[in-house]
């Protein structure tokens, strides 16, 4: 049997004097397409940053592909994870193209000193190609509305040709085209390379439909864990919105 790519026992993380992460256990086989959702404030970002190393534990253990991300070695670890946060703001005059930008990708793979290729610049090329934005590629990445910026967003994080996918409200702060667009990227990207991926979101429209399997969260804890055709019921979600269906 396969054993989990993300394993998570008993995590406790904190800040200051509150709880943010409350003996959470988790297991995500390979290629699975978790969504996580609960309000703001639910733990569900410091979840994500205690798989990426970000985040130091109080107490338990996380595990991703076999290795910590707290080891002295975790910022090798962290090379194999791609993570994709909200819509980043990014100084207009900053004279950076779209095509360096997305090259940045694979900084953790090749290293720091390594002088790109001509092998490097075409897998840069191909991301572009496959996010539809390869018509962006000369321009200025200050310059880019928010549906365009996570597009290319994506295309760096498969440059860096990731083995885990870790979304953090990726569509949020983006209008409901745009939204929609990045929504099936994702869900083409996941059904292309079946990598593992965790999908989180306050916002229930915001959510892939190829997620199958939600972990509910709030204050701190996993509260339900299952398949969303379950899950995705107001008598379950209810309870976790404070009776507001969101």
């Amino acid at each position: 049997m396969d054993e989990p790519v993300i394993r998570i026992e008993r995590a406790v993380v904190r800040h200051r004097n509150a709880t943010a992460l409350d003996g959470v256990s988790l297991q995500v086989m390979r290629g699975e397409f978790v969504g996580v959702i609960g309000p703001n404030g639910a733990g569900k970002t410091t979840l994500l940053r205690a798989i990426n190393g970000l985040v130091r534990l109080a107490d338990g253990s996380v595990h991703v592909l076999g290795m910590r991300p707290y080891h002295r070695n975790g910022y090798r670890l962290r090379r194999r994870i791609g993570y994709l946060a909200q819509v980043e703001t990014v100084d207009p005059r900053l004279p950076v193209t779209v095509r360096e930008t997305v090259l940045t990708g694979s900084v953790g793979r090749l290293g720091c000193l390594h002088r790109p290729a001509k092998s490097d610049w075409r897998l840069v090329d191909e991301a572009l190609e496959r996010v539809g934005s390869a018509h962006l590629a000369q321009r200025p990445v200050g310059h880019l509305s928010g549906g365009e910026y996570q597009r290319v967003a994506i295309a760096r994080t498969l440059v860096q040709q990731p083995a885990v996918f870790l979304f953090d409200e990726p569509t949020a702060s983006i209008d409901p085209e745009a939204q929609r667009d990045i929504l099936a990227l994702i869900q083409n990207i996941h059904a292309e390379f079946r990598t593992t991926c965790l999908y989180v979101t306050h916002d229930l429209d915001a959510l892939p439909e190829s997620c199958r399997r939600l972990v509910l969260m709030r204050h701190g804890k996993i509260w339900r864990d299952g398949p969303r055709e379950r899950l995705m019921d107001d008598s379950v979600l209810a309870p976790l919105y404070n009776g507001e269906r969101r």
